[in-house]
């Protein structure tokens, strides 16, 4: 995503949240609209700009770049933010998100059907992205590593003891979108899976797999 930035020295973080994927060697311009995020905010970053992506307070080219990053598909109108990254930058525009047709590749579409099916209902369509954004676009598959940090489902491939976890279900925001009951049996057809070793004749090699791809993408969109 760096990489993708090219020579960009300013650049606006649209959707910043606590800054995880947020570039420290350029002149960042931070955008959240949740205080409880921009509290999370690493103290060598720099303090997030309380605004939405759908009005974004600065001129037309005022940045060399955009980003947003596992954000999007949670803005309210997605069209005006894509057109509003696309405004303030005279340069790339660089977006980590989603695709929802892949979701149903991985083994949590199994036990946790509702999960994927809530979250494939907000992931706009890549193609669509690309075609708001205008210019030229380049959309790249992101293998998701082992160890990966971030707590998105895929996240945890080959660590399934982790969904069991309430702490880790409740940083993924698509089970606030399930029934507490279906999402409650949802997790108890995991936990069975994993105790009666199911999980692990079917899918145990994702235990050592290096990476795994799914349906991480990077979108690259240039003016």
């Amino acid at each position: 995503m760096h990489a993708a930035l090219g020579d960009a020295e300013t650049v606006i973080n649209v959707g910043a949240g606590a800054g995880s994927y947020e570039p420290r060697d350029r002149e960042v311009t931070a955008v959240e609209p949740s205080g409880a995020m921009r509290d999370q905010r690493p103290a060598d970053l720099v303090t997030a700009v309380d605004g939405i992506a759908e009005a974004l307070p600065f001129p037309d080219d005022w940045f060399d770049a955009a980003m947003a990053t596992i954000t999007i598909h949670q803005w309210r109108d997605l069209d005006q933010g894509l057109l509003e990254m696309r405004r303030v930058s005279r340069g790339p525009v660089v977006i980590l998100t989603f695709d929802a047709e892949a979701l149903t590749r991985l083994w949590i579409a199994e036990y946790m059907p509702e999960l994927v099916s809530a979250e494939a209902a907000r992931y706009p369509e890549i193609s669509h992205v690309c075609d708001v954004l205008g210019g030229t676009s380049a959309v790249t598959d992101i293998p998701i590593p082992l160890d990966c940090l971030d707590g998105f489902g895929e996240a945890f491939y080959g660590r399934p003891e982790a969904m069991l976890d309430p702490a880790v279900r409740q940083a993924q925001s698509g089970w606030g979108f399930i029934d507490p009951d279906v999402a409650a049996r949802s997790v108890e057809r995991l936990r069975v899976a994993l105790e009666s070793g199911e999980w692990d004749e079917k899918y145990g090699a994702l235990r050592v797999q290096p990476e795994y791809l799914g349906s991480l993408r990077l979108v690259v969109a240039h003016p």
